[in-house]
Order: structure tokens, then sequence, then C-alpha cells
């Protein structure tokens, strides 16, 4: 059985001309998680291919092609099945989008992966070795963690990412926000490894930098707090994403940085209280973020933070004040995207509701486009805001007095810097939306001071 597994790219993130440069990227776990979940008997032979650094080969050598997608991949992943299809090749597809909407992903596959493939991944093999493949695998209801293999990292050259120490803990999120994919997809319970599962897999990649992908770590305090004292022998630095709500303890803060913590990515979305509120994200209200952010600095802990453009409260005063916060705080390394309505999710359905939505090009559902008409500002104008974000946020002197504030002086901090600044500057390249290239609308924030 010759299986090729494939994670496609849309042109943002493609290997040749994409966008995204080595310095920014890391190696993902799902393609590797799949290769580890083959059952040992089943006599198979196995290829991986991510197109954020490959190219497709023209003939694969195939009985299954597995591709995961996300809805900014879902155009790319559709065109790429009728191809495998008409070569004969049994394609199946799961991931994100499939999920969010399996009427849509049937039409393009002979099977597809409805929810997480813990236990379907290696059903639909059998099935397959036995001829007797079903249309749908659908997660099971009492869908856990347990029995993990670890993912076959080797199966990828590191050479092409700037770590392969890359690591979850736990799956999905207890939080409900609007526009998340999360909820709508997994449903909100926290799906979790056995600590001790987590502690050994580090053990077997050896890396003392790491990485872990989980969406909130600290969803469960009781669990979080285990797992950070576990870390403490290890003598790791490690980094990870979590909720403002960190704010409120003070003592799992102390302990995230005894445990190596020197980094946080931080989903911050808005500095307008009533945007967090019409998104369901109001516990962040809860938090002064520029304490916060000034806590973890002390800690020694870097921040990633992360904003969204375009919800209903924001006009076009938003970017300014959104980069002189930034500046002002001193977060690290900020991120910005346009609130992108995922199929599936509340947000969408409002917006479909409201007729706001502009097109159903899933290729411009990156965060990178605006993919809907915003209140008070047009597409046009929040599409330009968000590259002047992007650029102002990362001239050499926004650069500079943000890591300052931060008294951040490490190499990866400005190597990191620097990766998004050379995104910034190129993201015009990559607007392929009609009202983009055919626009009238002339550019508000053009000559603008950045």
């Amino acid at each position: 059985m010759k299986i090729v597994l494939i994670s496609p790219k849309g042109p943002l993130y493609r290997h040749k001309g994409g966008i995204f440069k080595k310095s920014l990227r890391y190696q993902p776990l799902t393609l590797t998680t799949l290769a580890a979940l083959i059952p040992k008997d089943i006599d198979h032979e196995i290829t991986l291919i991510d197109e954020s650094i490959q190219t497709i080969p023209n003939n694969l050598d195939a009985d299954i092609v597995g591709m995961t997608v996300i809805s900014g991949t879902a155009k790319r992943s559709y065109e790429l099945a009728k191809r495998f299809q008409d070569e004969g090749k049994h394609v199946v597809l799961g991931g994100p989008h499939v999920t969010l909407v399996p009427d849509e992903a049937q039409k393009y596959a002979d099977s597809i992966f409805v929810g997480y493939a813990e236990q379907t991944w290696p059903q639909f093999l059998y099935d397959f070795k036995n001829k007797t493949t079903k249309n749908i695998y659908s997660q099971d209801e009492n869908f856990t963690l347990d029995s993990s293999p670890f993912a076959k990292r080797e199966l990828f050259s590191k050479k092409y990412f700037l770590t392969q120490a890359v690591f979850e803990a736990t799956r999905s999120c207890i939080h409900k926000c609007d526009f998340c994919v999360a909820p709508s997809a997994w449903g909100s319970k926290q799906y979790q490894h056995n600590i001790d599962w987590v502690i050994e897999d580090i053990k077997r990649v050896g890396q003392k930098k790491i990485i872990f992908v989980d969406l909130n770590l600290v969803s469960d305090k009781a669990y979080a707090m285990e797992l950070f004292r576990r870390l403490i022998p290890l003598n790791v630095q490690w980094f990870g994403l979590a909720t403002v709500l960190i704010a409120h303890d003070d003592e799992m803060l102390e302990l995230m940085a005894k445990s190596g913590c020197k980094g946080l990515l931080l989903g911050l979305e808005s500095i307008s209280d009533s945007n967090l509120k019409t998104a369901h994200k109001q516990f962040n209200n809860s938090v002064d973020y520029a304490s916060l952010i000034d806590k973890l600095h002390r800690l020694k802990i870097s921040i990633q933070g992360c904003f969204v453009f375009g919800l209903d409260e924001d006009s076009k005063d938003v970017f300014d004040n959104t980069v002189d916060f930034v500046l002002e705080t001193g977060i690290d390394l900020p991120r910005f995207a346009i609130v992108t309505p995922f199929p599936g999710t509340p947000l969408y359905k409002n917006l479909d509701q409201q007729d706001r939505i502009l097109t159903r090009d899933w290729e411009l559902y990156d965060g990178q486009h605006a993919v809907f008409e915003p209140k008070q500002m047009s597409a046009e104008e929040l599409l330009y805001g968000h590259e002047y974000a992007w650029k102002k946020a990362y001239s050499y002197g926004s650069i500079a007095k943000r890591l300052y504030k931060a008294k951040n002086f490490q190499p990866l901090a400005l190597t990191t810097n620097l990766g998004y600044r050379f995104y910034a500057n190129h993201l015009d390249k990559f607007y392929n939306c009609d009202w983009q290239l055919n626009s009238h609308v002339p550019n508000p924030f053009a000559g603008k001071n950045i």
C-alpha cells in the first residue's frame, strides 16, 4: 500500500513564490502524527509532502493520497483532489475545513474525515486493505488522546525548518470566541495527553528550545501547573499559547517562568472593549493588557501579541491606535490579521445573514484578505489599513523601540522581527482579490510616515 500525505498551501505560504521563510517556519505535527498512526500490520510505503517546503511531483506513485485542509487551502486541495482522482488514486480529505463543511468536501474526495482522526485513520486503512472503504469517517463520541503514538518527525528533513521540536500537550479550547474555528469544529472541551507521554516526547526529541502548539495551554489550571512542574528538571526553554487570563494568576505566571517559558502568543485581538464583547471574547476585558505585558517582561517572557482588524467597532483609526499601543507597551512580536469569517463559525453565520460576505473563494480566507464588508470602512480600506499596520509596526525604528522597551536583546528576537519585517513589506504581492486588483478606492494610508 503506497500512501502519500500532503499539506497543501495557498499562494501566500507555498514553497515556490510564497512569502514565508525558514526563519518563520516550524515543523507541523499533522502529517508526522498521521504517519505514526498507520498500524504496524499494514504493509505500506509512506511519503509526506508539505507544500511550504516542497513542490508536489507531477507523477505521484500512490494508492492513497490524503490531504489536510484548512479554509485557506481548500481551493488548492480540491484542485489537487480532482487531479489525483483522474489518475485513479483514492483521495481522502480531513482537517478543520472538512470538519466545518463536510457536505462540500465530500464532493471532492472518495473519503472524508470529520473531526480528529486518531481512531478513524487506522480504521480507514484496514477498510482500504479489505476494499470496504466508507465515504465518511467521523470522530468517535468517546474520543481521547490516550495511547497516542509519537509523531514521526524524522520523515521530514530538519533543514527546512527553524525547529522540529514542536509538541502538543492538549487540543482545542474551552472558550467560544465567535471568529475561532476550534469550538465550531471540535467543541469547547479540551483534550489532554497524559503528562508522562508529553515529557517522554520532549525527552525523545532532545532539544532544549521547544514549542507547544496547543491553542490554550492553560485551559485546565491543575493540568497546566503539573506540566510546568514536570518541565523544570528538563531545563528547557519553551514557547506556547495562552489566554490573557493568566494575568489573574501570579502563581501560575511564576511557575511558567520557572519551568522555562520564554515566550507566549496571546490573543489580544482588539484594544476595544466593545469589540471583545461582540466577538464573545469579553473575558479579555477583565485584563489590563499593559499591566500583563509588563508582568511578563519582568519575568523575562516575550510576547507575541495577536490583533485582528475589521470587527464592527473598528473605524479607520484602529490601525494607528493599535500600533501605537504595541509600541508603547513594547510587544516583542506583534501580529495582525484581518478578521476572517471561517465557514461554520458564528461570525460567518452572522455576516451571511446580514448579506455582508463578499466572496466564498476559500483561497482568500487566509487572514490577509478582506472577504466581507466591514461596518465602518470599506473592504479596500480594511486591506490597506492592515498592510499599513504591519509596515508601521515593523519599520526599523519601531522594531528598535519595541525591543528596547521590552529589554529584549536576544538574537532570536531580532531575527524573528526581521523575518516579519520581510513579511510586512511583501504582503501586497499576494493581494489576489478582485477589489484590490481593480479598485478605484484611493489608499488612505499612502504616504503616511511609517
